[in-house]
C-alpha cells in the first residue's frame, strides 16, 4: 500500500509541476466556453472527483479521482494537436467481495486529437488515436492490456451554447494473455450553456459498450459550473449528481456525485 501511494503522489507532483504558474486575462465566459470544448486551444488541469454508492450485492462504494491534463500544441499552420490524458486513482470498498478494499492507480487513457485551428460557423471537429495504458497498480483496477484505436469529436459552439459528442473505440494488442481482451466503445454526448459571469450549466452522458463482455455501462451527469479565481490562479468549479442508467448488476451503483476543480492557463 505504501509503495502504491508513493507512486501515485509522484505522478501527481509531476503533472502539477508540468503546468505554468501564471495565466493571462480572459473573460470568464470565454474560459467557460473553452472548457466546454474538449479540443480548445487551452492548457488546463481538471481534477475530477467521482463518488459512487450502492455498488453490487455488497452495497460497495467507489471513489475515483481522474487527473486529466490537457496540452494543446501547434502541429502546423492549420492544425493543433490536443493531448488529453486521463489518469484514474481509485479507492473502492466491498466491490470485489465483502470487507474488501482496493486502492491505487487504474489504467490511463491517452488521446491525441488533431483539430483545425480555423472553424466555420462554430463547427469544430477533431480526430486522432487513443491509447489504453495499463498503469493499474492492482489486478482489480487494471485490464493488464495495452489497447489502441480511433477517437473522434464533433461539436457546434455558438452564443454560449455548446453541443456535440466525443467517442473512441479501443482494441487490445498486447499485455497479459490470461486477461480478457479489450474491445470497447466509449461515447459521450454533451450540452452546455454559459453566461457572461462565467457560470454555466449542462448535461452529458458517459456510455461504455464492452463488446467482449456484451455489457453496456452508462450514466447521466447534469452539472453546474463557475469560473473564478483562487488568488491569481483562474479555476473552474463544477458539481453535479451522477445518475446510473445502465450497467451490470454486479457493478452498477445506485447513485453518485461528481465534483471537478479545473486549473486554467489561458494562452
Amino acid at each position: 500500500m505504501r509503495g502504491s501511494k508513493k507512486y501515485i503522489m509522484a505522478w501527481i507532483c509531476f503533472l502539477v509541476a508540468a503546468f505554468p504558474l501564471q495565466s493571462q486575462e480572459h473573460s470568464a465566459q470565454e474560459v467557460a466556453d473553452k472548457l466546454s470544448n474538449p479540443v480548445a486551444n487551452l492548457i488546463s488541469l481538471p481534477i475530477q472527483n467521482n463518488v459512487d454508492y450502492g455498488i453490487g450485492p455488497n452495497n460497495g462504494s467507489k471513489y475515483t479521482i481522474n487527473i486529466q491534463p490537457v496540452f494543446p500544441l501547434s502541429f502546423s499552420k492549420k492544425i493543433n494537436l490536443i493531448i488529453r490524458l486521463i489518469l484514474p486513482i481509485v479507492d473502492q470498498r466491498d466491490i470485489t467481495g465483502d470487507h474488501t478494499r482496493e486502492f491505487g492507480l487504474s489504467d490511463a487513457t491517452l488521446t491525441a486529437f488533431f483539430a483545425p485551428k480555423a472553424t466555420k460557423g462554430g463547427l469544430i471537429w477533431a480526430a486522432g488515436p487513443a491509447f489504453l495504458i495499463p498503469t493499474g497498480t492492482d489486478d482489480h483496477l487494471s485490464t493488464r492490456k495495452w489497447a489502441i484505436g480511433p477517437s473522434a469529436l464533433a461539436l457546434l459552439q455558438r452564443s454560449g451554447l455548446t453541443f456535440g459528442f466525443l467517442t473512441n473505440q479501443l482494441w487490445s494488442f498486447a499485455g497479459d494473455d490470461s486477461r480478457a481482451d479489450v474491445n470497447q466503445l466509449f461515447f459521450q454526448p454533451f450540452f452546455s450553456k454559459s453566461w457572461k459571469s462565467g457560470a454555466s450549466m449542462g448535461i452529458n452522458s458517459e456510455m461504455t459498450l464492452n463488446w467482449e463482455a456484451g455489457t453496456t455501462t452508462a450514466s447521466l451527469n447534469p452539472i453546474v459550473s463557475g469560473v473564478t479565481k483562487l488568488g491569481n490562479q483562474m479555476v473552474s468549479l463544477t458539481v453535479g449528481p451522477r445518475i446510473p442508467i445502465a450497467g451490470p448488476e454486479s457493478s452498477r451503483p445506485d447513485w453518485g456525485f461528481r465534483g471537478v476543480l479545473t486549473f486554467v492557463f489561458p494562452k
